[in-house]
Formats: C-alpha cells, structure tokens, sequence
C-alpha cells in the first residue's frame, strides 16, 4: 500500500468503492445509485467521530464491497490495509446463509461487534431507514416497512456501545416512522 495523504486515501476508497458498486441501486422507487448510500453511511461515520478516523471512514466506503460486489479481504488488505480489511469483514454478512439466517446473526452478533464496527453497523441502519422512509421499494407494504424497522432495531439494541449521537439520530427515525404508521390516513 502506497502512502497516501488521509484525503487521498478516502478518495481512493470512494472511487473504488463507486467502481465495484457502478451496476447497482438502491431497492427504493427513486433507484439511486448505490455509491449514495456508501456515501451516506462514511458521511454519517465521520461526522459521529470527534477525532478523525480515516480508516473507519474507509471501511464505511467500503463496508459492502465484500458481501455485494465480490471484493475479498486479501484485496481490501492490499488496498488499504489490515485494519480496513478487518472492519469491513466484521461487518460483512455471509451471503452464502439465507436471507433470515443472515438477519438472526445481524442481532446475535451485534453485542460482540468491536466500538468501530458498531459505529458502522449503526451508520449503515440510519442510511436504511432514511432511504425507507424518503423512497421505499413500491412493493414494500406499511407492514413490510415496519418489520424492517422492528428488526433494524432488534440489531442496535444489541450493540454493546452505541455511538451516543448516532443512537439518537436512529431513535429519532424509529420515533419518525412509528409515528407515520400510527397516523389516520387522510
């Protein structure tokens, strides 16, 4: 790994990360480009973090790349380094278990995430709940939506220690959409 500049090293792991997710958008009726919501989530992580942490901004860029877009840890590691690749691996679903299974280890796991790879699992469920609430999949019903939240926050009550301004922008959305779904329609 060439020695970079922090700047230099987040653009690089952003124009890598926009490469290997060039083909994807999120599941929402607006179909935006994945890249967003990588973006979103470093955003969301570097804004949480009172002292800078370029490598857990890294690997916020890059926590999908192993589970969606075939990246392998020995590349995050040659790319980026150790300590990226192992934050991105921690919060890497094996995509070879069901659907549900996959959701059940979100939860069983989450009291044993490190204090950085929590800071990214909670980043990367704002980012989620944000995109339910402003464009939802169209085949997603009130209740499907719901669940989504119901389990998203099954998986950050886990958290052994929840970044504190982190924890209360997702209690904020979890209170937005509860409040949304109990509201008479017009």
């Amino acid at each position: 790994m060439e020695q970079l500049n922090a700047v230099q090293r987040v653009l690089s792991a952003a124009l890598f990360a926009a490469e290997k997710h060039a083909t994807q958008r999120r599941k929402g009726a607006a179909a935006e480009p994945y890249v967003n919501h990588l973006i979103e989530v470093a955003e969301l992580v570097s804004a949480a973090n009172p002292e800078p942490d370029t490598d857990l901004v890294i690997a916020a860029l890059l926590h999908d790349t192993i589970e969606d877009a075939g990246v392998t840890e020995e590349e995050l590691r040659e790319r980026f380094g150790t300590d990226v690749a192992h934050l991105v691996v921690e919060v890497t679903d094996d995509k070879l278990l069901p659907k549900e299974e996959r959701k059940r280890l979100q939860i069983a796991n989450a009291p044993n995430k490190s204090a950085r790879a929590q800071v990214i699992k909670l980043a990367d469920k704002i980012s989620n709940l944000r995109a339910i609430l402003s464009s939802p999949p169209v085949d997603w019903t009130e209740r499907r939506k719901a669940e989504y939240f119901d389990w998203a926050q099954q998986v950050v009550e886990g958290l052994a220690t929840p970044n504190p301004a982190l924890k209360t922008e997702f209690d904020r959305l979890v209170a937005s959409q509860t409040r949304s779904a109990t509201e008479p329609r017009q």
